[in-house]
């Protein structure tokens, strides 16, 4: 049976190749589709690694503050010390401006034994940002005051640094440089990753250095956990206390959740972009399919009412249609899959080999549901087609 279709297929190739370019074009936009919405999804289903409710952040401007270095170690601790003194503050930790879902980063390379490990987030961290963020540490401890003086910097290292550079060994003690090997780091821990781009992007290397004497001096932002006695009200206070702190500079307060939500944006809108268009596009194919094998029933009556008159069933008639469109679309599958199993041997973009072949299972599934979708009610008109009224008019 089916080296007949074959040969039915074969004998009008020219018919059916611009049917095959249509679905090879959807089974690669499909796939593409499918490999960013595998991709979102496998880093959504990751744990945040930080508690960003009721997490405020500062911002100020620190033009006219003093750079005597004792002068300002003095006022940051006595500014830390009045923060943590008001009742609707848990809280206080200063911190980079890369904080979560900030816009803002810092990357570094660093080296381990002769072996460059590229792009490593870094942040600079105060005393209790671990705290202010709930982050979770799964290996070592976080920063004491006496690493302060420490031979090598003290340094807490992420979940995916850890396994890229240790494997599953155990990291804390272990010592990196930087990329020129002029500082050397230890490591005291290790924390859970987080995802500081948002819910759908990956969290990446990380490394977290201690907020020493000199970023003290030069910093220009705080991190605040609130309790939920903090409404806004209590928002116009700490705005005028800290206006009159930074002698009416500017100072700015955002939400936590609000720069959360504003990352996410970032994702979910040129996805739900691309989804119309892959959609439309989609749309526009299985119209053509349609069209397509309802012009060749329309166009085959003859043959088909000659089959009935021969004792073919209805059912055996619309199965050959479907299976007709099925093979089509098998061979299109058959090319699509080869492109599509380029990016996992290639590594393309940098993501899991398993993120491909979730997609390139998923475009298949989608293809053949559409094709059967686009082929069983024309092939059951063709099976409702009589004979009779076939051949009479041939």
């Amino acid at each position: 049976m089916f080296k007949h279709l074959f040969k039915l297929m074969w004998n009008k190739r020219k018919q059916n190749f611009l049917l095959l370019s249509e679905i090879l074009i959807s089974f690669m936009v499909i796939f593409a589709l499918s490999s960013f919405l595998v991709y979102y999804f496998q880093n959504y289903r990751k744990p945040a690694g930080v508690d960003h409710e009721r997490v405020w952040s500062i911002v100020y401007d620190n033009r006219n503050l003093t750079k005597n270095l004792d002068s300002a170690i003095m006022f940051h601790d006595n500014l830390e010390k009045s923060l943590k003194a008001m009742p609707q503050i848990k809280e206080v930790a200063y911190t980079s401006p890369n904080f979560p879902y900030s816009q803002s980063n810092m990357n570094t390379n660093l080296n381990l034994k002769n072996r460059e490990i590229y792009s490593v987030n870094r942040y600079v961290a105060g005393m209790d940002y671990h705290k202010v963020l709930n982050m979770k540490l799964i290996e070592g401890r976080w920063f004491k005051p006496e690493d302060k003086v420490a031979n090598a910097k003290p340094i807490v290292i992420n979940e995916t640094l850890k396994t890229e550079a240790f494997g599953n060994k155990r990291a804390v003690g272990k010592y990196f440089d930087n990329h020129d090997k002029t500082d050397r780091f230890k490591v005291v821990g290790v924390v859970q990753d987080v995802k500081v781009n948002g819910d759908y992007r990956p969290a990446g290397k990380a490394m977290y250095n201690q907020m020493d004497t000199t970023d003290v001096k030069w910093n220009s932002f705080i991190l605040l956990k609130v309790n939920e006695t903090a409404d806004a009200n209590f928002e116009g206070k700490l705005y005028k206390f800290l206006g009159q702190t930074f002698n009416n500079a500017r100072v700015e307060i955002s939400y936590m959740d609000d720069l959360r939500d504003a990352k996410n944006e970032l994702t979910i809108i040129p996805m739900i972009i691309f989804m119309i268009v892959a959609g439309f596009l989609i749309i526009n194919v299985a119209l053509g399919l349609f069209g397509v094998l309802w012009y060749n029933i329309s166009r085959r009556r003859s043959e088909i009412g000659l089959r009935r008159a021969i004792g073919a069933s209805g059912a055996s008639v619309s199965s050959q249609l479907v299976a007709e469109s099925l093979i089509l679309a098998t061979l299109s599958i058959i090319v699509g899959c080869f492109f599509a199993l380029q990016f996992p041997l290639l590594n393309v973009f940098d993501v899991a080999a398993d993120i491909y072949i979730y997609a390139t299972l998923l475009s298949m599934l989608f293809i053949y549901l559409l094709v059967i979708a686009c082929s069983v009610y024309p092939g059951r008109q063709a099976a409702a087609i009589h004979p009779a009224t076939a051949l009479h008019e041939e």
